[in-house]
């Protein structure tokens, strides 16, 4: 990892002996044919503990996993777009309990599904309207096209759908497109995994007067020396690029996204907040010790410590089991809340694994994830490329695997 040195575990409470324990793990799970690669970081109090890569980062051309491979970190995009508009609310630019229709007039008096048959939808009026904290935490009533759960995600996936990965018209059509389906619940009542993340993105374009990936990238990204995190692959670091992989018959790996054919070779002119980005572990690590720095790192100040702290402490009604049992979510739902764009850890007797209340964490589309936890100063980065992420309970075990290194 190029942004820290490796230290002693012993010096920051950590066991060697037990840290190596993953590496084993690592080599159990890719030996097996069930994953290409992997790279996973353990840093805490600051430090970089751990730092191992084990595999092939592109099976095909037999490319070993390096500590600079770049990785389509889907949804933990979302935590970075979520800094932004956090951003332009430290501005004092909206509240947080302010509706979107200030910005978006489409989303003005929306719509809520009730029901329906033969391919009817009947909707009724929303009981409020989408504020930026329903974005946020999940709770705007929005959904994600590949749910397939109910008439509106299909409205998503229809030939007039949306669809912020593939679109090539602008984000400005693609979300106001969106405004005009239902919500599948009322805004504030039910957690639900969504498309919420790429219309922050679309607000922060809106108030920042800025193209959204341009604020991202000069604003955020640059500011905190992500240096090889992007929305595409530039041509000099092509050959840095992991493949995509997803479970086939038998375990076996099928190619899914060719490095050498990828879309994320090229610029694109939607760029979704929701899961954009391409990164590497160094550069996450580097917004984790952000995270976990109160807003700041290397003396580059983003977002104040108030406001840090707002985005990790959870705002549902108890946690996501409580908000409706979600469909799909990157976490568990049973003592798991959320924040403003982090689960965080309400309880971890109830959530059934090792952890902190107050640990916030996300994951991503292609099974990567991480944590930080601010009791233990403590935060793990994982790398790899398999989707579905609920493929393997890697990230669990992990966990498990991290957490147990402690000895102080």
């Amino acid at each position: 990892m190029d942004t820290l040195p490796l230290t002693s575990p012993e010096q920051v409470g950590l066991s060697a002996a037990r840290l190596a324990r993953i590496t084993a793990w690592m080599k159990g799970w890719v030996d097996s044919g069930k994953l290409p690669g992997m790279v996973v970081c353990v840093m805490r109090k600051g430090e970089l503990a751990f730092a191992e890569t084990y595999g092939k980062a592109d099976i095909e051309r037999n490319r070993p996993m390096r500590p600079d491979t770049i990785f389509r970190i889907y949804s933990m995009t979302k935590p970075l777009t979520s800094t932004a508009i956090m951003m332009l609310y430290e501005e004092g630019r909206f509240q947080l309990d302010d509706p979107i229709s200030k910005f978006i007039p489409a989303f003005k008096n929306p719509r809520v599904y009730a029901g329906g048959s033969r391919g009817k939808i009947d909707s009724v009026p929303a009981e409020r309207e989408i504020t930026f904290r329903d974005l946020l935490t999940h709770t705007s009533g929005l959904t994600y096209g590949f749910m397939e759960s109910n008439p509106v995600d299909a409205l998503y996936r229809g030939k007039d759908g949306v669809d912020f990965q593939l679109a090539r018209t602008s984000l400005k059509e693609v979300v106001e497109k969106l405004a005009t389906f239902p919500l599948i619940a009322q805004p504030g009542k039910a957690w639900n995994y969504s498309v919420a993340t790429d219309v922050l993105g679309y607000l922060v374009e809106v108030i920042s007067g800025q193209p959204f990936e341009k604020f991202l990238v000069e604003k955020v990204i640059k500011p905190l020396g992500m240096t090889d995190t992007d929305f595409f692959v530039p041509k000099e670091k092509h050959d840095r690029f992991a493949a995509n992989y997803a479970a086939g018959p038998g375990g076996k790996l099928d190619l899914i996204d060719d490095p050498g054919k990828s879309r994320y070779l090229e610029p694109r002119t939607v760029n979704s907040g929701g899961g954009g980005l391409v990164s590497t572990a160094s550069d996450y690590l580097r917004f984790c010790r952000f995270m976990l720095n109160k807003g700041q790192l290397d003396g580059v100040r983003l977002l104040g410590r108030k406001t840090v702290e707002l985005m990790t402490m959870n705002h549902l009604k108890g946690d996501m089991a409580d908000m409706g049992m979600p469909r799909f979510s990157e976490s568990t739902y049973y003592g798991t809340g959320f924040g403003l764009g982090f689960s965080v850890t309400i309880d971890p007797a109830k959530a059934h694994i090792l952890g902190t209340p107050g640990e916030f964490a996300w994951g991503g589309a292609a099974s990567t994830a991480f944590w930080c936890d601010p009791v233990e100063d403590m935060a793990v980065v994982l790398l790899t490329q398999l989707m579905p992420s609920s493929t393997y309970p890697i990230r669990r075990e992990l966990r498990v695997l991290s957490y147990q290194a402690i000895v102080d």
